[in-house]
C-alpha cells in the first residue's frame, strides 16, 4: 500500500493505493465519513489498482473553511486520478458514495471505463422513501462498521443540500438515460433501504445491470464478501470494461 498527500485548491486530500491491474476509485457514503472500504479494496487488489480516500474536512483529510459541495467533491475526484496519471478508472460507490459515482459519471464520462453502486439509494427526495427507511430501521436495526475517524456533520449538511439542489434538475433523469458507460447496481436483499429508486437508474441506463444479493444487508461485504467479490469481479474483467 502506498499512501499519499495530494494537495487540491487549499486543502490535503489523503489517498491510498493498492494492488495492481485496472485502475478503480472507491467512494465511502455518508456523506461526511472518512474510507472505510479497504474491505471492498482487499476483494478485488488481485486484479485492480485501487485508490481510496478521505473526502476534505474528513478524517486524515484536511479542514477547509468552504467547498464541502457537490461540485467540489467531484472536481476533487477528477484531480485524483490526474494526479495518478490514471486516463480512465472505474468508479465503485457504497451508500452515498454511490449516488456520488454516479452525479461523477454525468460530469465526467470521458474519464469512466465503468460505474459500480453498491447499495445507494438514488435519485428520489420523498416522504414514502424516507418513512419506509425509518419504519425498517426501527424494526430491523442495522449494524454499521467502526470507523477510525469521527463523521463530520458540517461536511454531511453542506453535500445533503447541494445534493437535494442536484437532483431537482428538470432534466437529470433524461441525463442519466444517455449515460453510455458499462454499470452495475448491486443491493442487499436485507439492506433497510427501499430499493426502487436504484431499480428505477439501473433501467434508465442503456448499458447496465442490476443485482440482489441474498441475505446481505446495507454492508454486503460484512456477511456476504464472496458474493459481492464475484459480482465485482465479473463486472471488471468479463465485461471487459478496461
Amino acid at each position: 500500500m502506498n499512501e499519499e498527500y495530494i494537495h487540491i485548491d487549499g486543502a490535503e486530500l489523503w489517498t491510498i493505493k493498492q494492488g495492481k491491474g485496472v485502475p478503480v476509485i472507491l467512494i465511502s457514503g455518508g456523506p461526511g465519513c472518512c474510507d472505510y472500504l479497504e474491505p471492498i479494496s482487499r476483494l478485488i487488489d488481485e486484479s485492480c489498482e485501487v485508490i481510496r480516500f478521505d473526502p476534505r474536512g474528513v478524517g486524515r483529510s484536511s479542514k477547509v473553511d468552504k467547498g464541502y459541495e457537490l461540485h467540489r467533491c467531484l472536481w476533487d475526484m477528477e484531480a485524483i486520478r490526474k494526479t495518478y496519471k490514471i486516463d480512465k478508472w472505474i468508479v465503485i460507490g457504497h451508500s452515498w458514495g454511490a449516488d456520488l459515482a454516479l452525479a461523477y459519471a454525468l460530469l465526467y464520462p470521458e474519464s469512466l471505463s465503468g460505474m459500480v453502486s453498491i447499495a445507494g439509494t438514488g435519485i428520489q427526495n420523498d416522504r414514502d422513501w424516507k418513512e419506509t427507511y425509518v419504519k425498517n430501521k426501527q424494526i430491523l436495526g442495522e449494524s454499521s462498521p467502526e470507523l477510525n475517524f469521527p463523521h463530520n456533520p458540517i461536511v454531511h449538511r453542506s453535500l445533503i443540500d447541494s445534493w437535494r439542489r442536484f437532483i431537482k434538475y428538470s432534466k437529470l433523469l433524461h441525463e442519466i438515460s444517455n449515460i453510455q458507460i458499462p454499470s452495475m447496481f448491486v443491493m442487499g436483499e436485507k439492506d433497510i433501504r427501499p430499493s426502487w429508486p436504484i431499480e428505477q437508474i439501473a433501467h434508465l441506463i442503456p448499458y447496465s445491470t442490476y443485482h440482489v444479493i441474498e441475505g446481505a444487508g446495507h454492508y454486503i461485504w460484512q456477511n456476504e464478501e464472496d458474493s459481492l467479490r464475484t459480482c465485482l469481479l465479473t463486472f471488471i474483467m468479463e465485461k471487459h470494461v478496461f
